[in-house]
């Protein structure tokens, strides 16, 4: 069992999370955008082993329903089971909040992801045509859902 720490996301913490996003993904999330989801109140927060920051995750909740809209772990950290923790703190989150489902997009070719979230219970509910921006043109989403009802 991996063994993960928490802590809420906070606009000083924006250098930080922008460093590993940026080393994760080709069309990564700018700091306005991370920006707008804490002031936003949505829950934003970020992991860690020990004093080492492996990733972050956010996600929105309301009218009972949650969307798991960002869960990043460092490129060198993947593999270890910290995305696993990661998306089973950020549902408990959502939990708290009172959403029963909860949802997310994932790039059709990032089959790690999807193969967690997965592992993790969330199934393929549908898709969406040219969804992501891509190196060269657009790239599908596919769409999961999850259920937070125990």
């Amino acid at each position: 069992m991996t063994v993960l720490s928490f802590r809420a996301m906070q606009e000083s913490d924006l250098d930080a999370v922008l460093a590993v996003e940026f080393a994760a993904f080709s069309h990564p999330w700018t700091r306005g955008i991370f920006l707008d989801c804490i002031k936003s109140g949505h829950e934003c927060w970020m992991g860690f082993c020990g004093l080492q920051q492996v990733g972050h995750g956010v996600v929105s909740a309301a009218a009972g329903e949650s969307h798991l809209l960002n869960i990043t772990i460092k490129p060198e950290s993947q593999g270890n089971g910290y995305g696993y923790a990661l998306l089973e703190h950020l549902m408990g989150r959502a939990r708290a909040r009172d959403a029963e489902v909860t949802f997310l997009e994932v790039r059709e070719s990032n089959r790690s992801a999807a193969a967690l979230y997965e592992r993790f219970g969330f199934n393929e509910i549908g898709r969406r045509r040219n969804y992501y921006p891509a190196v060269g043109g657009r790239e599908d989403a596919l769409v999961m859902a999850y259920s937070l009802i125990e």
